[in-house]
Order: C-alpha cells, then structure tokens, then sequence
C-alpha cells in the first residue's frame, strides 16, 4: 500500500512544496478535452468528519462544493440537519445559499428514520411515515430523490418481502411529489446485487430505483454487483479510500467501475463519497475528482 507520503509527493501536496507532477498528469492533459458521460456531485458524507468537528455547517456545503472543490451539485446526508425536514425558512435558506453558488440539489440521503425492510408491519408502516418529511424537504430544494436503506432482521426471503412493501408504499407517497426513491446497496443482504436487484424488480415502481456504490459491497463481487443494479440506478456513487502513485484507487477499477455504468446507458450524476484516512478530506476529494475526471474522459 502507498503511504501518505508517497502520495502527497506525487500529487505535488508534499510538506516541500513539489511541484513535480504525477505519473498520470499527461494521459490528464490528453483527455482533458473529452466531455464525460456522467456529471460530478459531492456526496456530503465526504466531509463527515469536518462537519462533525464543527468546523463546516450543513448550510455552507453547497458553497464548500463550489468554491473548494469546483463541483456543482450535491448530496445533502439527513444526519447533519436532522431536525430541520420541516423547517421552510432553514431550507429556503439552503437553497438560497446553493442558488448563489451555482449548485444543483441532487439528492437528500436518508438515515436514522426506522428499518423499511422490517418484518414488523407496525415497525415498518412507521419507518414509511417517517421518511414522508426527507420526501418533502426533497422536493422543497429541488432534488430528484432521496436515498434509502432496505434494512430489516429476518431470513432473505422475509426481508425482501418487507422490503418490497416498505418501499412500495413510500415510492407511491413519494410519486405524488415527483421524487425518487433510490435504494443504497449499504450492507447487510442489501450488498448482494442479485437480492437487491430482486427487490427491485418486486417494487416494480418507475420512480423506485438504486444507488450503486462501488465500495459497499462485503461478501459479493463488487463488479457483479454494480452490473446487478445498474438497470436500476438513479444515481450512483463513487466511493474512494485509498489510492496509489498513479492516482488510482487502490483497491476498486474505476475503469471496469464506469464501464459499467456507461453500457448500461446511464448519464446521470456519479457523487463523489470519499471515505478514507491516508488523505485527508479534501485532499481524498480532490483526488477522486482527478480519477473521475481522467477515467471518465478515457472513456469519452
């Protein structure tokens, strides 16, 4: 594994100052000039760490999007204005502040509000409601969905069952607000494509779909399972944590990744979901921006 130290070099971020640039800089320049087949957001559990540690509010993540990271659309996690779903003036002020910016309001990803894969009919009918509020907030800043968990204990079988439920009553509230809801594979046995994928095709919703994330998946082939919920996807994510010399994530193909996200005809937004340690937050940012970039223009 590349240390720290010998990323930062490469990427010319040394305690130094060098300027040399990366191995990868020139095939950069070559492709600069390819339009993606995708656009860019930022996912804000990137910065969970800095909005944690109190030192950006929720309020100013369109701004850090724009200015820091050049990128103009986001993906607002719940958990940093929880209390704020009803709140008109706060998100009247959110939108504003992303409107200044010039930055699109993608999605709203939803944690926290109950399991909707619940075998507990009582259990699960509330977990519905409770996401209602994050559907209109949604549609008050001007988002296309919200993300989801299918999350609930039982077999397989009883969960997908409840799953399909669950999210068949929020998908039919959700419709009537012009809203997705887009289903994470984001562990347990919603990080097995082929189930997922199942539930999916259980709902049988239009405005039901997934949110493959390229890192999320445990105990299942991550390649298959992306190709399993690409037909589904409305939206996608690239998850990042480590990378080597060349710039490259180490431990996930992002060529192979965009291919197939590509071939299954998807032109949508990929957000960027920077999780690691060896970067710091905006540096890991940053470089998956650069990955994206490169790859994507490769892939032209």
């Amino acid at each position: 594994m590349t240390n720290r130290r010998v990323f930062l070099k490469h990427l010319g971020l040394g305690a130094l100052g060098l300027s040399v640039a990366p191995a990868w800089a020139s095939s950069l320049t070559a492709t600069a000039g390819n339009k993606l087949f995708f656009d860019i957001s930022l996912a804000e559990w990137s910065l969970h760490k800095t909005l944690f540690g109190g030192k950006l509010d929720n309020l100013d993540f369109p701004k850090a999007a724009a200015e820091t990271f050049g990128i103009h659309a986001v993906e607002y996690v719940n958990q940093f204005f929880k209390d704020k779903a009803n709140d008109s003036a706060y998100l009247a002020d959110l939108n504003r502040r992303a409107k200044d910016h010039g930055v699109k309001n993608v999605l709203i990803m939803v944690d926290g509000e109950g399991p909707l894969g619940s075998t507990d009919d009582k259990e699960r009918i509330q977990a519905v409601e409770n996401h209602y509020k994050w559907v209109e907030a949604a549609k008050f800043l001007g988002c296309h969905a919200i993300r989801v968990n299918a999350a609930g204990k039982g077999t397989p079988d009883e969960v997908k069952a409840a799953a399909v439920d669950g999210l068949g009553r929020l998908s039919e509230f959700a419709a009537k607000h012009d809203i997705n809801v887009i289903v994470e594979n984001h562990g347990g046995i919603s990080s097995h494509g082929d189930w997922l994928s199942a539930v999916l095709k259980g709902v049988g919703k239009p405005n039901c779909g997934s949110l493959p994330d390229f890192g999320n998946f445990y105990e299942y082939d991550r390649y298959q399972g992306v190709k399993d919920l690409m037909p589904f996807a409305k939206g996608v994510s690239a998850k990042s944590n480590v990378f080597d010399a060349e710039g490259n994530e180490a431990n996930i193909d992002y060529w192979r990744m965009l291919k197939l996200v590509k071939d299954a005809g998807y032109r949508g937004y990929v957000g960027i979901e920077y999780e690691g340690s060896e970067l710091s937050e905006e540096e890991g940012i940053k470089a998956t921006k650069r990955l994206l970039e490169r790859v994507g223009a490769e892939l032209g």
